[in-house]
Formats: C-alpha cells, structure tokens, sequence
C-alpha cells in the first residue's frame, strides 16, 4: 500500500479509503467486518461510514473490526457524519456513532450532505457548527470536516468564510472534474485533506468501458484502474473513497494502488481535453451556465440527463432528488431564453436535451 499526508494535518493515510456503504450482506455483522479488516491487513487505514448506511448497519460493522484492528497497535481513522442541522440533534448522533464504532473519539466527523450554500447555513443556524466546533475542543472529534455536493465555486466560498475546516468530503471522477476542481484546489491551498467519493461515476464509467475508454493512458489498465487511478493523480486531492462490497473487491481496489505511477500533466490535460472538446455528447458540470434568470441549476438536469447518452441505469428522478437536491419539476419553469446555450463551452442543445429528460422521467414513472 502506498502513503500520502492528509493535507497538512501531521497524519499520513493510504491511498485509497475504504467506503463503507456497499457491503455485500450487511446483516452478517461478523462476516462483513471481515471486509474491512480484511482491508486493514492489505494496508487500507481511512475508513469512512456514516449512519443510515447499509441498512444503518454500517458503523456497527465497522465498530465490530475496530475491536479487532485496536489489538494490533497499528494506526487507523474513522470518518463518519451527520446531517442533521439542529446541534441537539447532531451531538447526539455523534455520540451514537462513537458507541457504535467503539472508540472514545473520533478521527474525521463531517457535517454531512451539504448540497448548497443555504443548507451550509442552515447548519450554522441549527447549531450544527457550533456542536461540532465544542466536540472537537472537547476532544471527541479530532478534525471537523464537511462532506460537499456543491459546485466548486461554492465550495471555496465556504473553505474561505471558515478556517477552522480540517478537511471535505466530495464526488470527483473523470466525468465532473470541472465542477469540483476549484473546490479541492481551494481545500488544498488551505492546507485541508480531501476524500473523493463517488470515483466510478456511480458505476456509469465501469458499466461504460468503451464510452469512457480514452481514460486508460497506461498500458494494461483496465476501466476500473483507469478511473481510480485518474483521481490518484489528482495531486490537490488527498485519496479515493472505494465503495467495497467484499474482499475481492478490496483486492482489486489494492492491486489498482500498487500500479499506479503519477501522471504527466500532459497525460491529465488530454483525458480533459477529451472530455470537453471530442466528447461533446456529455455535459462535464463545468458550471458556465450557472446564471439562470430563473434559477434552475442547469448543470445538474445536464448531468442526469447524460445517462439518455451513456445509456447507465437508474432513474433520473432519484439522482435529481438525492444527488443533487433538485424538484424535477424545476424543469417546467424555463423560459427558453438559451442564456444557458449561449454560457455551455460544449455548445450542447440544453433546451432540447431538457426536453428528452422531461420524456425520460414521464417514461420512467410508467414503469
């Protein structure tokens, strides 16, 4: 397993973390904290949950290993979250989830699931903020953290109104570098860790290997390297969170760490490129058509409506709501004014393509 520093926070961690949202058989306690000691023999030392995940089994998964993993003396953090706003609320999450992974403190806990920069302050005013900010004088959490769905010019809006972040959370793959690029360039110049979650496209890239075939710059990777090793050389990030359902995948995720070799920024610059100038059919959520006179977040109908191109699976109206945070009826209080079109450097028919997704999802809720 290969190290690096989590920003300038004086730890080193692996390479890649392990997300623990995808075990196989959650209700096997026991045989799927397997997995994730499993993962700590092969070297893996950032592991990330949260409550809910799993059938909110998944703290107590991880918390089951813990046991095991203390007794080697070898180091390891835990990362979990809370999304709820009200700091009465939030403190006691915390302090369930530090019962149920069985430790006194916690390495990395994340105001969890902002999506935008009223929900940012809605968790200031909840009081949220505050409970994490007492936590960590307390000593139950080591560095406060947030986990993003924002754009990245929103993201760095946040970093600079509030030093006392420790390190994110956030989605980046190959597909939405652009509109998160700026958010971890903004965490790294503060010194901040970053976990990148999501490094597979919610499975669009692995489940389209000849769409996203330009990806692979090295010899003998495959789709699945290619995509985890893109965010590895993204040096302003930190690590990848990898989503593992059981040991064979852990041995994949680790056999893809120990191929890696850094990228040239020549080699960067052409996935980019390729992505925004020959692959012309996807939208990248590069964000220039953020100024809607009525406010529809274009990039994100953009982006979901990217599986009509790759043909993914799953519904739009789900990756709308819980992805993105957004009323699919959003969609009818367009105007058509094209300001969006005139904005895309893709030049992509956004009107049109609102259109097919409006079909979509009509098609889809008669299934």
């Amino acid at each position: 397993m290969k190290y690096t520093q989590y920003g300038n926070k004086g730890i080193e961690v692996s390479r890649i973390g392990f997300g623990a949202m995808r075990f196989e058989n959650p209700s096997d306690i026991d045989g799927s904290a397997e997995t994730v000691l499993h993962a700590f023999e092969q070297g893996i030392t950032y592991f990330d949950t949260a409550p809910g995940y799993c059938d909110d089994k998944s703290e107590i998964i991880v918390g089951t290993a813990v046991k095991e993993m203390r007794k080697t003396g070898k180091p390891f953090y835990l990362s979990s979250k809370s999304h709820k706003p009200e700091g009465k609320a939030f403190r006691e999450e915390l302090e369930q989830t530090l019962t149920r992974l069985n430790v006194d403190s916690i390495d990395f806990y994340n105001i969890w699931y902002v999506k935008s920069l009223a929900e940012w302050q809605g968790r200031v005013d909840g009081g949220a903020i505050r409970e994490i900010l007492r936590a960590k004088e307390e000593g139950l959490v080591r560095f406060s953290n947030y986990t993003s769905h924002q754009p990245g010019w929103e993201i760095a809006e946040i970093i600079r109104n509030n030093p006392w972040l420790d390190g994110m959370t956030l989605g980046y793959n190959a597909t939405n570098f652009a509109h998160r690029l700026e958010g971890i360039r903004a965490a790294h110049a503060a010194g901040m860790g970053t976990a990148l979650m999501n490094p597979l496209g919610g499975g669009m890239i692995p489940q389209n290997p000849q769409a996203f075939d330009f990806i692979r710059v090295h010899e003998g990777q495959s789709i699945v390297d290619a995509a985890i090793h893109f965010c590895m050389a993204t040096k302003e990030a930190t690590l990848p969170l990898i989503g593992f359902r059981n040991k064979s995948d852990v041995d994949d995720a680790v056999r893809a760490v120990e191929t890696f070799r850094e990228y040239t920024e020549e080699e960067m610059d052409s996935i980019r490129n390729h992505i925004e100038d020959s692959f012309d059919a996807l939208c990248t959520t590069c964000g220039y058509c953020k100024d809607c006179p009525v406010d529809i977040p274009v990039w994100a109908f953009m982006e979901t409506a990217n599986a009509l191109f790759i043909k993914t699976e799953g519904k739009a109206e789900n990756r709308l709501k819980y992805h993105w945070a957004v009323p699919p009826g959003l969609l009818d209080a367009c105007i058509e004014c094209r300001k969006c079109e005139r904005a895309c450097t893709q030049k992509l028919p956004i009107i049109e393509r609102f259109g097919k997704l409006k079909e979509l999802m009509v098609q889809q809720a008669a299934e």
